[in-house]
């Protein structure tokens, strides 16, 4: 099933929805969290293991080795696609609805 719409001057679009966000590539800079008003994206944190972890207040700042930005609420995205366009690092992929 297509998730095909229309825009206001009847054009045909289909909406590429957020799937994911390489933190090997994402540098938290957090453009996508300020263009995105659905809350799809969320600040996390990669430990010295190389893992995405959950920021904490109490967090040890040694303990962090940089901030990346992760999935929130994935079904949230609308697809509108401006995360996309304000990426500098191109670290999300998107998909038209399967």
């Amino acid at each position: 099933m297509s998730a095909a719409a229309l825009t206001r001057g009847g054009r045909a679009w289909v909406p590429e929805y957020l799937l994911s966000i390489d933190p090997d590539l994402c540098i938290g800079c957090g453009r996508c969290f300020k263009v995105c008003g659905r809350n799809v994206m969320t600040l996390k944190g990669v430990n010295e293991d190389g893992e995405v972890v959950v920021l904490d207040e109490d967090d040890d700042d040694d303990e962090i080795e940089k901030r990346v930005m992760a999935m929130n609420d994935e079904d949230a995205c609308i697809g509108c696609g401006a995360c996309a366009r304000v990426c500098p690092t191109n670290c999300q992929t998107h998909a038209k609805a399967a």
